[in-house]
């Protein structure tokens, strides 16, 4: 254990910031999304495929920390 809670992965945090930038872009992509999918859903709630979008779009939001720990679970310390 390098930092006593064997949780310290500086190597997979490191090679993982290219593929969280990616992520970022993507859930800055899903950020738009999420704005006009909740808007439209709030003018015609009748539509529920706008509810799967915006829960997609809410997926995408979150995908730099699923990347990010993703990458610092699969290179050990």
């Amino acid at each position: 254990m390098c930092c006593g809670d064997g949780d310290c992965r500086p190597l997979g945090f490191l090679l993982g910031l290219p593929f969280a930038f990616v992520s970022l872009l993507l859930s800055i992509i899903g950020v738009i999304i999420w704005i006009v999918g909740l808007t439209l859903t709030c003018i015609c709630p009748c539509c529920l495929c706008l509810t799967v979008i915006v829960e997609l779009a809410l997926e995408l939001i979150k995908a730099p920390f699923h990347v990010m720990e993703w990458f610092t679970s699969q290179i050990p310390c």
